[in-house]
């Protein structure tokens, strides 16, 4: 690479992880409490919210993810509802103004998945269910998904963009 190259090259965007934790957990075994002896695969389905938030330090972010499970009979009888809230503190670097807030709600969530995933397969097996095995979730498409409904909302009644 020649001097002239190097000069305009923007450093290499860089993410690093500095903690993740549980904020908030809540699993409710409806089936035991009830009696309910469930026949069958449940029907599960999942809820997720995203948030973020700076920090004091420069370039510190809070990311938190936000899973609602709910898992019902096949005649929807409630079998089980597990409430997390993860989150995790991330230092970025290089990612310029105008990508950080994709970049906090699309590369971080990705990063703090499989750990998420891990915490719903735990908590399911130790509630007495067969783990659940979270399959991956497209966060580029939730991000365009949500943007694209702000936007349409935004148009609609003339205002900008809720909180």
């Amino acid at each position: 690479m020649n001097d002239q190259n190097q000069a305009t090259e923007q450093p290499l965007p860089r993410v690093e992880a500095l903690g993740q934790y549980i904020r908030d957990l809540s699993f409710e075994n409806i089936a035991m409490q009830t009696g309910l002896n469930p026949e069958g695969p449940p029907k599960v389905q999942v809820e997720v919210n995203l948030g973020a938030n700076t920090r004091s330090q420069p370039n510190e972010y809070e990311v938190l993810v936000k899973l609602s499970i709910k898992a019902d009979t096949q005649k929807d009888e409630p079998i089980f509802i597990l409430e997390l809230e993860y989150g995790a503190v991330f230092r970025i670097e290089n990612v310029p103004e105008d990508q950080l807030h994709p970049f906090l709600m699309i590369e971080c969530p990705r990063i703090m998945f499989p750990f998420l995933r891990r915490i719903a397969h735990d908590v399911t097996r130790d509630g007495g269910f067969p783990p659940l095995n979270l399959e991956n979730i497209d966060w580029l498409a939730l991000y365009r998904n949500e943007m694209a409904r702000q936007q349409a909302m935004a148009e609609g009644t003339g205002q900008g963009r809720p909180n």
